[in-house]
């Protein structure tokens, strides 16, 4: 083993691989390439989740540029979104009224009048029936929003618009991190670029119109599920998220599916620790919503076949006719789709695509929830990022073309484009931005008064309608689709599909694309073992090299 010592230092591993007391020895690739070792050493040392070769190698030089481009495209974004407000009546661009209902369901938990009425046994869920809007949401999701009655409504609207704003930001921001954007030029001018773009897409300017949580969730369970393994505290962003609103709880059967087990049972035991915590303090209103059943009852959210809900439930709903009818179909389909959807998710993780995994998971979520209403598909917006990283990072010319079209689409099929398009309809105030909302549809308000009847006008759509109104979840279905062909070609082809999956996990350095996350671990740790002992075994005598 004396030749190891003459080999040049930028040959040797030593960096890489533990040494030990008293052993001065280090392996060079050529030893460790007679020992079958070197593909995983390598791998071990080279950082993880850092962008394509030809990706790094065209954003050389180039991240000042970007930057600046980001900033001019994004300040042009906010420019015209304030001016539009400034140019018309505040309803047409903000109407707050699930903020009201945050706003209100916090006053109920502080015992302020009118919300609170201490005779009935659960005063947050028996609001006046005057009131159309009731709170829909856990009694964990009362406590939070307390904040929201510290201060005068007209305060907390513009406030929760900055909140709302920053929050679609860092959700932006930490999808390019888990994408390999480690520069922050790079990263921050990727940001603002592709934000500047789906800031105009109507899931955003819904949330910003009603005043919703979508966006803050979104950034939560992202900023939660793109952490490294290695923290502790992982899964407890999913748990929180699914105190507020259940549809999160997606998450944790797919942290289960790709072997997190202990960032699933943080997920669990956060989510139950929400439940105590309102059982606690609002003891009647937890008994109402959990051991009654109250979660269960989601046309108390609203008009289940109404445009706004673009879920499979809601699409069956409208073919059959019927809420009542359209159960059973709908729970068959629902968990085909989950079988499907998170299948996917597990092994697009497993072979190295942790976004498009996660973005899997999440459509599964909007596709097989009850209610989904238009806002809640903010999950667009990561997913247009993805779609652009892999067009810009792809490795044959029609694939790039082919994501980058896949963002262009999806960005054009959720855009908030304006309703004088197709006339401004009378029932949904002043806000009828986005495809959707062309084909008629019934006023929520006859629905509270009626409840279901059959001359509804989402029963009756025809032609282009049946698409048009239909959108989102005909693309999500589309999408779930696309991702299935992606796996399948993931799993034959070794975890290639057209583009360098850069988003691997940070916590599992040794991953190949193709390799199955967990094998590829595991053999990285016999390998690094191996080359410990093959090192300790012959110290160097005295007097050698």
């Amino acid at each position: 083993m004396s030749h190891l010592g003459s080999r040049p230092d930028n040959q040797r591993f030593g960096a890489g691989l533990p040494r030990r007391r008293g052993t001065a020895t280090l392996l060079c690739r050529s030893d460790l390439e007679e020992m079958g070792m070197a593909d995983e050493v390598t791998a071990a040392q080279r950082p993880a989740a850092a962008l394509p070769g030809p990706l790094r190698a065209r954003l050389r030089g180039r991240a000042g540029w970007l930057l600046g481009c980001g900033v001019v495209a994004f300040t042009v974004t906010i420019a015209i979104y304030v001016f539009l407000i400034r140019t018309h009546l505040p309803q047409w661009w903000m109407d707050p009224v699930d903020l009201r209902v945050y706003r209100e369901g916090g006053e109920s938990v502080r015992q302020v009048a009118p919300w609170y009425k201490p005779h009935v046994a659960a005063p947050l869920y028996s609001w006046p029936k005057r009131i159309t809007l009731k709170f829909t949401y856990p009694p964990f999701a009362a406590l939070v929003f307390t904040v929201f009655s510290l201060n005068t409504l007209l305060v907390m609207e513009k406030v929760w618009v900055g909140v709302n704003i920053a929050a679609f930001l860092i959700a932006l921001w930490v999808t390019f991190g888990a994408l390999g954007y480690r520069k922050v030029a790079v990263r921050a001018g990727a940001t603002l670029l592709v934000g500047a773009v789906v800031f105009w897409i109507e899931p955003v300017q819904r949330v910003l119109f009603l005043g919703q949580i979508e966006l803050v969730l979104l950034a939560l369970v992202l900023w939660d599920m793109c952490q490294s393994d290695r923290r502790w505290w992982k899964g407890a962003g999913v748990g929180i998220a699914a105190g507020i609103k259940l549809v999160p709880l997606i998450f944790i059967p797919y942290l289960l599916l790709t072997r997190r087990f202990r960032q699933a049972a943080v997920a669990a035991g956060t989510f139950v620790a929400t439940i105590l915590l309102g059982f606690a303090v609002l003891p009647g209103d937890s008994k109402d919503w959990w051991l009654h059943g109250l979660f269960l009852q989601g046309g108390r959210t609203g008009f289940v076949a109404w445009e706004g809900n673009q879920s499979l439930r809601a699409i069956i709903t409208r073919f059959v006719g019927s809420v009542n009818s359209a159960a059973p179909v709908w729970l068959v389909v629902a968990a085909l789709a989950v079988i499907v959807g998170l299948g996917c998710a597990a092994l697009l993780d497993r072979y190295g695509h942790r976004m498009l995994g996660l973005l899997a998971c999440a459509l599964t979520g909007l596709l097989v929830s009850p209610i989904s209403w238009d806002h809640h598909w903010v999950w667009i917006v990561p997913a247009v990022a993805v779609a652009a990283h892999y067009g810009v990072s792809a490795i044959r010319r029609s694939a790039a073309w082919a994501a980058l079209a896949l963002a262009a689409l999806l960005a054009g099929i959720f855009g908030a484009w304006p309703g004088r398009l197709w006339g401004q309809p009378d029932d949904l105030g002043s806000f009828s931005r986005g495809l959707i909302w062309a084909p008629p549809n019934t006023n929520p308000n006859i629905y509270y008064k009626l409840g279901d009847r059959p001359w509804y006008a989402e029963y009756h759509w025809h032609g282009t309608q049946l698409i048009v109104g239909n959108l989102y979840v005909l693309t999500g279905i589309a999408l779930l689709v696309l991702l299935a062909v992606v796996t399948v070609r993931a799993v034959r082809n070794g975890g290639r599909t057209g583009v360098r999956p850069a988003d691997q996990a940070a916590d599992h350095p040794g991953v190949q694309p193709g390799e199955p996350r967990s094998a590829s671990t595991s053999g990285q740790r016999q390998q690094l073992r191996l080359a410990g002992d093959v090192r300790g075994a012959n110290p160097p005598r005295p007097g050698e090299a």
